[in-house]
């Protein structure tokens, strides 16, 4: 029997990853479990020993990993990029974040506004925020959420809005919005790469699920949950 093949990414890239593995599963016979942390978490854990063979994370992990010998020298791949967005509970009124100024607006007429407190995209808002000029304004709406749950915090009426990764906005439906993606001027797209275990139980199956995540056959999914393959 396969064995199963260990899948660690990052929390941003989980809806999406999830609704391809039951694919792959199908076409191969090989089973996938996955485990999945904010990025700087699924870097420490496996700097402390972690086993795992394919790693989904920020590039820039990917290759300190591959320096450190816990990832495989060249497997490093690009899976794609996932844009910034603004969640609001299902059926709240629209609102309008298309412009720099109408962002602002919402931001500052917010009650509270959720955000990855550990996580990139938590990072990019709160030092978006000190570019617009407006940190001292919106911090006492500021709500922090660990371990991924930004979108499930507005769910649950933690907060008003939540700022997290598109992705997860879409994967909390039905019971979250996307309000919608952040204005040009200020989106940042997270990117993610792909690299395979420097020590993996079955480096073939390893290969087959890196080459399967990167497939042209998967972009229309992906594209659908939120990852675009730039």
């Amino acid at each position: 029997m396969n064995q199963e093949i260990r899948l660690f990414g990052a929390v941003a890239v989980r809806p999406a990853v999830l609704a391809l593995i039951s694919q792959f599963e199908a076409e191969t016979g090989h089973r996938v479990g996955v485990k999945f942390e904010l990025n700087p978490a699924v870097k420490r854990q496996i700097e402390a020993g972690e086993p795992f063979d394919v790693v989904i994370t920020n590039p820039n992990l990917v290759k300190d990993l591959t320096d450190l010998g816990k990832v495989e020298a060249e497997s490093q791949v690009a899976f794609g990029r996932i844009a910034m967005g603004m969640a609001a509970k299902a059926g709240s009124r629209p609102l309008d974040i298309g412009s720099v100024e109408a962002f602002e607006h919402v931001l500052k007429s917010a009650g509270s506004i959720a955000y990855a407190a550990d996580g990139t995209s938590g990072a990019y808002f709160s030092g978006l925020l000190e570019r617009l000029g407006i940190a001292d304004q919106v911090k006492s709406k500021l709500v922090g959420i660990p371990g991924g749950q930004t979108a499930l915090a507005v769910a649950r009426g933690k907060a008003e809005l939540g700022v997290v990764p598109v992705t997860s906005i879409l994967a909390a439906a039905p019971e979250v919005m996307l309000v919608g993606r952040f204005p040009a001027e200020l989106q940042s797209y997270i990117d993610f790469a792909i690299g395979i275990s420097a020590d993996p139980r079955d480096t073939e199956a390893a290969r087959r699920l890196s080459e399967f995540l990167i497939s042209a056959d998967v972009d229309s999914t992906l594209a659908a949950m939120g990852v675009d393959r730039h």
